[in-house]
């Protein structure tokens, strides 16, 4: 418990003790006086319990700053500030922007649309490490303002927010009040969360950054089996959940066996580097390509059905055989698709393609089979 806190309810301790002296005191000395006792008792008890919400907002704001750092999830880490920027008075909706090198990495925001937290993100240039705050004044015209309904955003308030490197991003706090103006105890609070976010967000980018080094493939730059399981898993109930399709494509190459024993397990690797990098070429930015071992790949496509991963694989079997790899030539794929059914979990999506695979294969290769409805 922070000290502010102790030494809030060590206050509420000494005014609850007060308050009984007095009554003590004004009970001995009413001589019948009961109304100017209960004035007195009503104006104490009102003191009181100014003091008792005093305290309980105090708790909450320290609770919420103390959440933005207690998560490495980058998400959590924007969620929770904008929860926090929220609680600040005036406040009717909140974004954070995280900078990228080149673009915004990450935009999330409470009480407006994702649209809304592009446009208003944009507002405030990144890189100013002079700024403490920037004031966003909002003017409409008549018509409008009358067909508003009081949705529209009013005013806003943006604080930097720093770490010893330079600005992370920015903290935007937007009202919807005509008329509002952030002041000084606003800014204040705003800052102080700022301050807590920045480092948060710091420590989650790094976790994130080792997470995807440890879900990487060296050799071909794809995310790996434990990845691909894990992934995999979390698409087919998110597909469950929202009603949405999923496919999956499970191939490896033909006869790489005999491509390895013909040239070597070295320009092998070569190839396969080389097979994974044009495969990188034509998958969708949605799609998560994956090396689920030796030469045996996978890419898992949210939204997606049987025909988007039939047209997906012949992409994919153009970009391979048409050209060159390396010492091996040009090579074919073999290819198991499926989509998810209702009765699916990952595991059964998973070996439904698998056996697809096998059929294609026992099929005469170079050729892609759907998992059996």
């Amino acid at each position: 418990m922070s000290s502010l806190l102790i030494a809030a309810f060590s206050a509420l301790g000494v005014l609850l003790l007060v308050l009984v002296g007095v009554l003590w005191t004004l009970l001995q000395r009413s001589d019948g006086r009961v109304g100017d006792v209960e004035r007195r008792l009503d104006g104490l008890a009102a003191e009181l319990g100014g003091a008792v919400e005093r305290a309980e907002d105090e708790a909450r704001r320290s609770r919420l700053l103390g959440d933005i750092s207690a998560t490495i999830d980058l998400e959590d880490v924007l969620q929770r500030a904008l929860e926090s920027a929220a609680a600040v008075s005036g406040v009717d909706a909140a974004l954070v922007r995280v900078d990228g090198p080149d673009a915004p990495a990450a935009i999330a925001a409470l009480g407006i649309t994702d649209e809304e937290a592009v446009h208003q993100s944009s507002a405030v240039p990144p890189g100013r490490r002079d700024l403490r705050a920037v004031e966003l004044t909002y003017r409409y015209s008549e018509a409008d303002e009358e067909s508003g309904n009081g949705s529209l955003l009013q005013a806003g308030i943006a604080v930097p927010l720093l770490d010893e490197a330079g600005q992370l991003g920015t903290l935007i706090a937007l009202s919807r009040e005509r008329g509002h103006r952030f002041g000084d105890p606003e800014l204040l609070r705003l800052e102080e969360i700022a301050n807590r976010t920045a480092p948060a967000i710091e420590n989650a980018r790094r976790f994130r950054e080792a997470r995807q080094l440890a879900d990487l493939d060296a050799l071909t730059e794809l995310h790996n089996r434990r990845y691909f399981h894990e992934t995999l898993a979390r698409e087919a109930v998110r597909a469950h959940r929202y009603a949405r399709k999923l496919a999956l494509i499970v191939f490896d190459l033909d006869d790489f066996k005999e491509v390895n024993d013909r040239i070597g397990h070295l320009a092998g690797d070569a190839v396969l580097a080389e097979a994974s990098a044009r495969m990188r070429e034509v998958v969708r930015t949605a799609d998560v390509p994956c090396r689920v071992g030796g030469d045996e790949f996978a890419v898992i496509m949210p939204e997606s059905t049987l025909d988007d991963a039939e047209q997906l694989f012949n992409r994919i079997q153009t970009v391979m055989s048409t050209r060159a790899i390396g010492q091996a030539g040009r090579l074919h794929l073999s290819a198991g698709l499926a989509e998810l059914r209702p009765e699916d979990d990952a595991v059964t999506l998973f070996e439904r393609a698998d056996r697809a695979l096998y059929a294609a294969k026992q099929a005469g290769k170079g050729q892609a089979a759907a998992a059996a409805s």
